[in-house]
C-alpha cells in the first residue's frame, strides 16, 4: 500500500472532526485571510485573551466585517470565533455583534463552568449556532458532563494554560492526565464529538509532536493551535497511521471474504475500531491507494 495522501488547506473538514483548531488575533486582521487558507480545520478569531479590554470592540468590529466579506476567489468568508466568557461585560455584545455574520460557523465560549451558559449563549445566537465549550477551570472540570449535554454544546476544548493556573498544577502528562479523561468521559456521556486538547506553547516540531500524541493517546481528537504552522503537524498526528489503516483496510476485507461471520467475542469492538479508521482515514484523505 501507499503512504497516506497529506491533507491539504483545501480539504474541507466536517467540525465534528476538525483536529487543528488555528486561534488567530482578532487585533490582526490583516493575517485572517492567512489563516484561512492555511491547513488549519478550524480557524478561531479570538476576540477573548487575544485581545485587550480597550480594543475589544475595535477587534470585534474587524472579525464581524471579515465575517460579512469574501475572498478574491468569491468565495465568502468563514470562520468560528472565540467569544468572552459569559460573566464578563463583552459578552453580550459579543453575541449582538455575531449573530447576524453569515460567515460565523461557530463560537468558542471562553471559560465555560456551568451547562446553563452554554445554553444561554446558543439560544442568544437563535438557536442555529454551535458552541464549543472551552473549560478552562477546576469548576468546569467538574461540571464537564453537565457542560457537554447542555442544549447547544457542540465539543468541549480544553483551556490548559488557564487550568493549571487556577488549580497550581504543572503542565506534565501525568498532571493533566485527570482533567483530560474528564473531558473525553464526558464527551461521550454526553454525545459529543471526542474534546479538543490545550495548545502547545513554543516553536518545537518535535515537542508539539511529542504533545499531540499524548492528545491521541488520552481519546481527544482535537488541539487548539497557537501557529499556523503547527498545523499540518497536529493534522498528521491526530490522523489514522498508515499502520492503522493497513490493518482496517486487511480486517474489512477478510471479514467481508469471510460472509461477514462473527468468529468471538473480539471480533466487534474489533469491527466497530476499523470501520471508524477507515471513516476517518476517507474524511482525511488518508485511504490506502487501490489495489
Amino acid at each position: 500500500m501507499n503512504a497516506p495522501l497529506p491533507t491539504t488547506g483545501s480539504r474541507e473538514i466536517a467540525p465534528e472532526l476538525a483536529r487543528s483548531w488555528l486561534l488567530v488575533a482578532a487585533t490582526r486582521p490583516e493575517t485572517f485571510d492567512e489563516a484561512a487558507r492555511s491547513h488549519a480545520d478550524a480557524v478561531v478569531l479570538d476576540v477573548e485573551d487575544a485581545v485587550d479590554a480597550s480594543h475589544k470592540d475595535s477587534a470585534r468590529e474587524d472579525v464581524v466585517r471579515w465575517l460579512h466579506g469574501a475572498g478574491p476567489d468569491g468565495e465568502p468568508h468563514r470562520a468560528w470565533v472565540r467569544i468572552n466568557d459569559a460573566t464578563s461585560e463583552h459578552w453580550s455584545p459579543d453575541l449582538d455583534g455575531l449573530r447576524d455574520a453569515p460567515g460565523l460557523q461557530g463560537v468558542m465560549l471562553a471559560k465555560t463552568e456551568w451547562g446553563g451558559q452554554v445554553m444561554d449563549t446558543f439560544n442568544r445566537l437563535g438557536a442555529r449556532v454551535p458552541v464549543v465549550a472551552l473549560v478552562e477551570s477546576a469548576v468546569g472540570i467538574e461540571n464537564a458532563t453537565e457542560i457537554a449535554r447542555a442544549k447547544g454544546a457542540f465539543r468541549l476544548a480544553f483551556g490548559s494554560g488557564d487550568f493549571r493556573r487556577d488549580t497550581g498544577m504543572s503542565a506534565d502528562r501525568e498532571a493533566m492526565a485527570y482533567p483530560r479523561a474528564r473531558l473525553v468521559i464526558s464527551s461521550r456521556a454526553g454525545g459529543l464529538p471526542g474534546p479538543i486538547d490545550g495548545p502547545t506553547v513554543g516553536s518545537s516540531h518535535p515537542i508539539l509532536r511529542e504533545q499531540s500524541a499524548i492528545t491521541v493517546s488520552m481519546g481527544m481528537t482535537g488541539k487548539l493551535c497557537l501557529q499556523a504552522d503547527q498545523t499540518p503537524v497536529v493534522n498528521e498526528v491526530i490522523s489514522p497511521t498508515r499502520t492503522d489503516v493497513e490493518w482496517a483496510y486487511e480486517f474489512l476485507e477478510d471479514f467481508d471474504a469471510r460472509g461477514r461471520i462473527v468468529r468471538d467475542g473480539s471480533d466487534l469492538p474489533r469491527l466497530g475500531r476499523a470501520r471508524k479508521i477507515m471513516q476517518l482515514a476517507e474524511a482525511f484523505g488518508v485511504l490506502p491507494a487501490p489495489r
